[in-house]
Order: C-alpha cells, then sequence, then structure tokens
C-alpha cells in the first residue's frame, strides 16, 4: 500500500473527527477533501465506516452520563422517556437512509458541486437560526419531549443529502423548537450513536463482498485518527457553543463551500 493512500487516510479521519459532532458536515468535508487528494475508497465505504472512530470518542467522554441512564431506565420515567426520545428521533433518518442508501452512495456522494452548495445555504441558514432563533424553553437534553425528539429527528433526514450535516440539521431544528444551543447540542450527540452506528452497520454490510485487506487497513487508519481527533472535540464543544453560539461554524461552510466551487470550476 502506498504511503500518500496512508497519509491521506490519516488526514481524512482527523477531518472526519474534528467536523463530526460540529454543523459543518464531516461527510461533506471528506468528499471534498477526498476529492482533492485524490483518494478513492471501494464504494465510498471508507467515508462512512471511519465514523466508528467518532462513535467510539462520543462513548469514552459519555460512558458515565449514558450509563446510569441505562441503568435507570426501569425505574425513572424521565430516563425512559430520555430514550425513547433518542429512539422515535432515530427512526425516520433510518427508515429514508435504507430506502435511499443507493441513490445516495452513487449519485449524492459522487456530486462534489452539490456538496459546496449545500454547505453554502446551510451556512445562511445557521446564521440566520443563530440570530433569529426563538427564546428557548427547552434547558435539558435529557428532558425534550417526544414530539420535540421526533421533530428532530425528521430534521435530520435533510443530513442524507451530503454537506447538509447531521449536526447541523438536528442543532438547528432543535434551536427552531425553542430548545437552547447547549441542549441542541447535546441531544445531536446522543442522537448521533443510533445514527452513525445504523448507518456503520448497514453500509458495512451492504458492501461485504467489495471489501479487501487493504481497504481494511486504511479504514483502520481512518478510525484512530478519527477518534483522537473527536475526543477532543466532543470534551471542548459544548462550552465553546454555549460562549460563541454558532455563527463561527456557519461562516466556515459558506468559506469552504465557496472556496469548493471555486477549485472546482477551475480545476475542470
Amino acid at each position: 500500500m502506498e504511503a500518500d493512500t496512508i497519509a491521506s487516510a490519516i488526514i481524512l479521519g482527523i477531518v472526519e473527527g474534528l467536523t463530526e459532532f460540529i454543523p459543518v458536515s464531516s461527510t461533506g468535508h471528506i468528499l471534498l477533501l477526498g476529492e482533492l487528494l485524490g483518494f478513492d475508497s471501494t464504494g465510498k465505504t471508507f467515508e462512512v465506516l471511519i465514523q466508528l472512530g467518532a462513535i467510539c470518542a462520543l462513548l469514552a467522554v459519555y460512558t458515565v452520563k449514558l450509563t446510569k441512564l441505562v441503568l435507570a431506565t426501569p425505574y425513572d420515567p424521565a430516563a425512559r422517556n430520555f430514550c425513547a426520545g433518542i429512539v422515535i428521533a432515530f427512526l425516520p433518518a433510518a427508515v429514508m437512509g435504507v430506502l435511499l442508501h443507493d441513490f445516495i452512495k452513487t449519485v449524492l456522494f459522487e456530486t462534489p458541486e452539490l456538496i459546496c452548495t449545500t454547505l453554502i445555504l446551510g451556512g445562511i441558514a445557521l446564521l440566520y437560526i443563530d440570530r433569529r432563533a426563538p427564546a428557548p424553553r427547552y434547558h435539558d437534553a435529557t428532558h425534550f419531549p417526544l414530539w420535540l425528539a421526533f421533530a428532530i429527528g425528521c430534521c435530520q433526514v435533510l443530513a442524507l443529502v451530503p454537506g447538509v450535516s447531521r449536526s447541523g440539521s438536528t442543532i438547528g431544528g432543535a434551536l427552531l423548537m425553542r430548545a437552547d444551543k447547549r441542549a441542541a447540542a447535546e441531544f445531536s450527540f446522543f442522537l448521533a450513536l443510533p445514527t452513525m452506528t445504523g448507518a456503520f452497520v448497514y453500509d458495512l454490510y451492504a458492501n461485504r463482498n467489495a471489501l479487501s485487506m487493504n481497504d481494511a487497513v486504511i479504514i483502520a487508519v481512518g478510525f484512530v485518527a478519527a477518534f483522537i481527533a473527536a475526543v477532543i472535540v466532543v470534551r471542548s464543544l459544548l462550552d465553546f457553543v454555549s460562549r460563541h453560539g454558532f455563527t463561527p461554524f456557519a461562516w466556515w461552510r459558506i468559506v469552504v463551500g465557496v472556496l469548493g466551487l471555486a477549485i472546482l470550476t477551475f480545476a475542470r
């Protein structure tokens, strides 16, 4: 295996970990960066499977809190409500993801211009939401009512389009429905666990006959890089959002989208 392939896998893994839990679209970033690096994985599977590194990072940081919630489920109505809310929020994107899997992987993932456009439009939307969202009513992610969880899950369906951002769509939707910024980001964290795990398992199954040992090596390298980068982000994001909101991420999306379109225009 060539050294530049390993180097690309490390770079893409770091980018995955840094961007998975912030509203800038990790998939959009690694697809665009992969295009620039000339990196091409089997069935675009690398880009999905390295998300396992980010999942493990989230579990590592939230182990104590998640364990307490699960153990409290049999006797605590609030814990049961939270677990039910995560399941309900997960279902819309899970169903649509299975139905549209082939179209997403073979068409949307292969259209960098679309990714750049959705990065820009999502950035503009996030700017508006961050500044004009209604006064918050819900301040604890573990106490969101079930209707709010389902509505956030419906917003997550938008993230099936690369460049939209899973965290961006769920956080933006939560803010519009009167969750505060910290609670919206934390609920997005929790919802990431079943969503990303489901995407990982389904994509691994769908491509089980196409993957080779070389694929396994670069996926493992990307996994480790994503895990390390994601731990840093998960530990610091909630405090950053509480102080600065989502405007910095919105501008980042717009800059990356514009630069991406410019590069694609002049490179072809």
